[in-house]
């Protein structure tokens, strides 16, 4: 696959419609160092602004966001045991699209609604272990040594991805119509794919930790083949995390073993998908 640009969006599944969480990086095709796409207003990004950016956005295009395009199917042969859903991704985020009235993309009306039960929101509903379930591609990240995957059920604690994962999944389905969304569909000239920041930044020569200081951030680019960023000082870990996985995107494309990784099966890639630079 060959693309002109390729973006990184680090998410956010914040309540209200701007969150300084979200942060947007581009890597042109070439080695130039990737640049940061500043917010239309103060505030930071909506969601929904990010869609429209990203429809408009011209020529080949390979983008990356930091959040789980599905829950776990293989462990339970279903997302969420009790309550009918479709048996494919896109089917779905158009459930939970569908169950969703909240302002920008937020899902927690389906949270909330009627997959309460499946969610872990506190000790009031029981033992946390029991709502902790997780995707094949998390499960070989964990035993490569990445470090403990989050599961999507999960909703206590800065570290949580549920929200932000259930609000993408809506994106996810207004984007599909313009963008092939991998592995789900088979990728090709406007593709959407999945991210782990921490898996990133293991590509960029790191141990998966946070980067906070410009030398760092530009010995991780030069690994991935970029030139420094030329940007001024005081990025935050959200800027740092989207401008690595905008130079690892670019390099990581290249190569066939990232599209084709070793234990993604058919069932996986319709039902719960795969981060891609895992495997």
């Amino acid at each position: 696959m060959t693309f002109d640009r390729f973006v990184a969006i680090d998410w956010s599944g914040a309540k209200g419609v701007r969150h300084k969480g979200i942060a947007v990086a581009v890597a042109e095709a070439g080695a130039a160092a990737p640049r940061l796409v500043p917010p239309p207003a103060r505030g930071g990004w909506a969601r929904g602004e990010v869609a429209e950016w990203l429809e408009a956005l011209p020529g080949r295009v390979l983008a990356g966001f930091d959040f789980s395009f599905a829950p776990p199917f293989v462990d339970r042969g279903a997302y969420l045991p009790g309550l009918e859903t479709a048996a494919d991704g896109p089917g779905f985020w158009r459930h939970v699209d569908a169950l969703s009235a909240d302002p920008d993309f937020a899902a927690l009306g389906f949270m909330q609604g009627a997959a309460r039960p499946h969610f872990w929101m506190g000790a009031a509903d029981g033992r946390k272990a029991d709502f902790m379930r997780f995707r094949q591609c998390e499960l070989v990240f964990n035993r490569e040594g990445g470090g403990k995957a989050a599961t999507l059920f999960d909703c206590v604690g800065a570290a949580q991805v549920s929200k932000a994962s259930f609000a993408g999944m809506r994106v996810l389905h207004r984007l599909r119509p313009g963008f092939a969304i991998w592995p789900f569909d088979p990728p090709g000239g406007r593709t959407v794919v999945e991210i782990y920041g921490r898996a990133m930044l293991r590509h960029a020569g790191g141990r998966g930790l946070k980067i906070r200081d410009r030398t760092a951030l530009d010995a991780a680019l030069a690994v991935l083949g970029s030139l420094p960023f030329p940007g001024k000082d005081g990025l935050n870990d959200n800027q740092t995390d989207a401008l690595v996985t905008a130079a690892a995107l670019r390099t990581l494309s290249a190569d066939p073993r990232w599209w084709r990784p070793e234990g993604l099966s058919d069932d996986i890639a319709r039902t719960e998908g795969w981060t891609f630079g895992i495997g």
